[in-house]
């Protein structure tokens, strides 16, 4: 993966941990849209305003297994989106796939879009279609 690429997602992800939203609004284009993984979808006012009204917060929040391909301008990243927080009070998916879509304008990245999916069978997700139940404690 290009070095750019990851200093982009490095600084991303440590403006969207901390919330703050003067870091953020550079990063994303003007016509950002986010799917989230309930299929909802926020343009970038939208997506800022999470933080700016306080209803989102992190205790922590990573990037794991990332790719990134590279098409000229653009780039389609996919990762693990590792996460801990709540909205509104709520605890948040603790894991979800994401696709970032990046594009280069004047020698910088930003982004474009994302759009995250539940990971079946982890903390927060729905469970996954056709397996049993596990009981309290996880065994069997």
């Amino acid at each position: 993966m290009a070095d750019s690429i990851q200093a982009f997602l490095d600084d991303w992800s440590a403006a969207e941990h901390a919330g703050d939203t003067e870091r953020l609004e550079p990063l994303l284009t003007d016509d950002f849209t986010a799917v989230g993984p309930l299929g909802f979808i926020l343009p970038k006012q939208a997506w800022l305003a999470r933080h700016r009204q306080g209803d989102l917060t992190y205790d922590s929040f990573g990037l794991a297994e990332v790719q990134a391909r590279v098409h000229d301008e653009a780039a389609v990243v996919t990762a693990r989106n590792n996460t801990r927080g709540s909205y509104q009070g709520h605890p948040i998916p603790e894991a979800t796939r994401a696709t970032l879509v990046l594009v280069r304008d004047a020698g910088y990245w930003q982004l474009a879009a994302i759009h995250m999916s539940f990971i079946a069978g982890t903390h927060g997700a729905p469970p996954i279609p056709g397996a049993r139940p596990q009981p309290p404690g996880g065994t069997a």
